[in-house]
C-alpha cells in the first residue's frame, strides 16, 4: 500500500500529456500489486495464492518499467523517482520471498 501511495505522490509531477499513458499505467500497476496479494490471500490453496503473488510480482516489474521510462524521459522529481524505484525493488524482493515460502509449505 505504501507503494501505491508513493505512486500517487510521484505522478503529481508528471506532464499532463502523459495522463492517459504513463500516469494511468503507473496508477494501475501500483494498485494491482496489493490488490492481487489481497485477492490471493482468500484463495483455498497455497498454489492459488502463489499464482496471485506471481501476478502481483509481474505488476511490480511492469511498474518498474514505467518508472524507468520516466527516468529516460527525465519526467518528475528525481529524488521521488529514486525513492519510488528503491521501494519497488524492495517490494519485488518481499513478494518473491513470500511466494517461495508459500510454495514450500
Amino acid at each position: 500500500m505504501d507503494l501505491t501511495d508513493l505512486a500517487h505522490y510521484y505522478i503529481e509531477d508528471l506532464p499532463s500529456k502523459e495522463k492517459y499513458n504513463l500516469i494511468d499505467q503507473i496508477n494501475r500497476c501500483s494498485c494491482s500489486i496489493p490488490s492481487n496479494i489481497a485477492e490471493g490471500s482468500g484463495k483455498r490453496t497455497n498454489i492459488h495464492f502463489a499464482e496471485f503473488l506471481t501476478t502481483s510480482l509481474t505488476s511490480s516489474f511492469e511498474l518498474e518499467t514505467q518508472l524507468l521510462i520516466c527516468e529516460r524521459r527525465k519526467y518528475g522529481d528525481l529524488n521521488k523517482l529514486n525513492d519510488f524505484l528503491a521501494l519497488t525493488a524492495k517490494v519485488q524482493k518481499m513478494i518473491f520471498t513470500f511466494r517461495e515460502y508459500i510454495l514450500n509449505q
